[in-house]
């Protein structure tokens, strides 16, 4: 009867959600480094420019022939490599990308708000909370995976974010917690400065505030760059949000611009780690977005709760322990499960701090 009973509990259990909360097994990863592209939608991810956008009216196209030069091909496969080089061309072939709907493979946040404070408290905490139901700066209740990671000894001090959004901070409560976070406005505090981060403080003086609230991408990742080479943090990760800013606007043409900046920030990290000694072949990449946004030529702008099809998204991941298997079809996957995998992917157990966060990704780690 024993044996029967230990037999019925092995078969309801879940392998993969034993093996994520298993540190037994040894990772390759030592290091990650997460990026979200702020509201960018599951239709250009896998399939590029839209045609039905790439005009003055629905998609506020400044330059039509030189964006079409940019991203305009035939199919969609070619499309979303004009347009995601750096995606399609390293992370699909040696990594794994959920959330292609065509694949029986969606990807979706569980929040049903839609929008950004639900979502990132998503991704990091590992679930919603219903609590959290607006972008008012108001400190998350909850532990997220870069404290857990934070107030660990081997990654103490070894944790840092670098975001275009002034909420972040209260994301990720970092008054409370001491966590490095860096956003919007903000001259970099880095005593003694670099002549670089020198003089991206003056530049940042010198820059128009288009949004108040929200900086620019490439000001974000230049302060991002210099940490990384000057103080070699653990865990990284890199909130960029010109794609929903530009969106919000009407701006299809800077939208997708935004969007290749960021493949092209992606690629660059990417080599800078490899030519790194600390970082080669032992550091994992998740990109991911927070929401998704409408469907139409009218409603691709908005994104919420009334909106339809943005509670989908994507995720990629690329690293030493995770195998090749491109676009992952026949799983369906959530956003509250990115948490457990930054964690998964270093051998650490989130979920065992955070009950309520939902299992690592499956598949993701050998």
């Amino acid at each position: 009867m024993r044996f029967l009973f230990l037999t019925a509990i092995i078969v309801l259990v879940d392998p993969a959600s034993l093996f994520a909360n298993d540190k037994s097994a040894t990772t390759k990863t030592e290091n990650v480094i997460v990026v979200t592209l702020d509201g960018f939608r599951f239709q250009e991810f896998f399939g590029g420019a839209e045609e039905a956008l790439l005009n003055k009216q629905f998609g506020g196209i400044k330059d039509l022939d030189g964006l079409k030069k940019r991203y305009w091909r035939n199919t969609a496969e070619d499309r979303r490599v004009a347009l995601l080089p750096f995606i399609w061309s390293e992370v699909a072939k040696k990594g794994q990308i959920f959330g292609d709907r065509t694949r029986k493979a969606t990807t979706r946040s569980t929040n049903g708000l839609k929008f950004s404070y639900p979502g990132y408290s998503e991704i990091f905490c590992g679930f919603a909370d219903p609590a959290i139901n607006s972008n008012a700066k108001k400190s998350n209740p909850n532990l997220s995976v870069l404290e857990f990671l934070h107030s660990k000894p081997a990654y103490k001090n070894r944790v840092a974010a670098f975001c275009t959004w002034d909420v972040f901070p209260f994301i990720f409560r970092s008054e409370r917690n001491g966590l490095k976070v860096h956003t919007d406005w903000k001259p970099i505090n880095d005593t003694p400065l670099t002549d670089r981060q020198r003089a991206m403080n003056e530049m940042l003086a010198k820059l128009p505030r288009y949004w108040p609230d929200n900086g620019y991408d490439a000001i974000s990742m230049a302060y991002a760059r210099e940490h990384l080479l000057r103080h070699k943090p653990r865990v990284l990760y890199l909130g960029l949000g010109e794609t929903d800013e530009w969106a919000h606007g009407r701006r299809y043409d800077l939208y997708l611009d935004a969007a290749h900046n960021t493949d092209r920030y992606l690629a660059e990290l990417w080599q800078t780690l490899q030519a790194m000694p600390e970082y080669k072949d032992k550091t994992s990449l998740i990109v991911t977005t927070d929401h998704g946004r409408g469907d139409t030529r009218v409603d691709w702008t908005d994104h919420g709760a009334k909106v339809p099809l943005a509670e989908f998204i994507w995720i990629a991941v690329l690293g030493p322990d995770t195998p090749a298997l491109g676009v992952r079809e026949n799983v369906e996957t959530t956003q509250s499960q990115i948490a457990a995998t930054i964690a998964h992917l270093l051998g650490e157990q989130f979920v065992v701090a955070s009950p309520k966060a939902a299992p690592a990704l499956p598949g993701v780690r050998k």
